[in-house]
């Protein structure tokens, strides 16, 4: 008796698990509901995607033409309207010569609005370059080159080197009624500079800010006052310059006596 007691107690206290039951019925409503909506949404993007039915170019176009334009994008707009890569087509616009920056969009139904802006030279880079306002070099080998513009040069891959010591110095120039004209980088690093006015000026390659600082901040100035008789400015000294005369004569300038009250006038030539 005692024994059939203890087997009731232990199958008592035994535990049954059950898996959930899901509704298969709601399940299969859903799943269908999922192929419908896909299907839907990719036979309305065919249906949508039709053949980019036009292009609509802006742009300056000094030097790049809307059918140049067009024809570095051909391949692309054999894609449809939706897949066409617009951020390919902006990059293949991009590389063309001349061009600086481009804008496309979409325009429903079928067109491609396409927006460029034309590089601004700013100066000649070596025989035949040309830079832009950042200091770019944007055509190696131009058609027609600017007479008007500075020349630059310098070593390969140094362009970006040479127009940010351009820059700066002209702009440091102008208030003193001077131009920079010429600015060259040799490979040795060495810099020369002409002015609008004839001038040369020679920075050597040692030193070279604190030389056109002195050159801004002294040299300048005596330039300004007596150009008519310079033909060159010697930066090349670790304790001043050298101003060499047009009549074939030299006056060494100290960095001490640059500090002096009416050095310029007593310069003798």
């Amino acid at each position: 008796m005692t024994h059939k007691q203890a087997k009731r107690r232990k199958q008592k206290n035994k535990k049954q698990f059950r898996l959930p039951k899901f509704p298969l019925r709601g399940l299969s409503v859903l799943l269908f509901a999922l192929a419908v909506v896909t299907l839907s949404y990719r036979f309305s993007a065919q249906l949508l995607d039709q053949p980019i039915s036009s292009l609509m170019i802006e742009g300056p176009f000094q030097r790049v033409t809307a059918l140049q334009i067009e024809e570095s994008i051909s391949e692309a707009l054999g894609d449809g309207f939706f897949s066409a890569n617009l951020e390919a087509i902006q990059e293949q616009i991009v590389a063309l010569p001349w061009i600086h920056e481009a804008n496309v969009v979409r325009r429903w139904p079928g067109t491609l609005e396409i927006t460029v802006t034309e590089q601004i030279p700013a100066a000649i880079w070596g025989a035949r370059g040309l830079l832009n306002t950042s200091g770019d070099l944007f055509v190696l080998d131009a058609r027609h080159v600017p007479a008007e513009l500075p020349r630059l040069d310098g070593p390969e891959g140094q362009s970006s080197t040479v127009a940010k010591r351009y820059l700066h110095m002209r702009e440091e120039l102008i208030p003193s009624g001077l131009d920079l004209r010429q600015v060259k980088l040799d490979a040795r690093g060495a810099w020369d500079l002409k002015l609008s006015n004839g001038i040369d000026v020679r920075l050597g390659r040692r030193d070279v800010d604190g030389r056109a600082q002195l050159f801004l901040d002294v040299a300048a100035n005596i330039i300004s006052s007596r150009e008519a008789e310079i033909e060159f400015v010697d930066m090349r000294y670790s304790n001043g310059f050298t101003i060499g005369w047009k009549n074939g004569s030299r006056s060494p300038v100290s960095e001490s006596r640059a500090t002096e009250g009416g050095m310029v006038a007593g310069l003798k030539n």
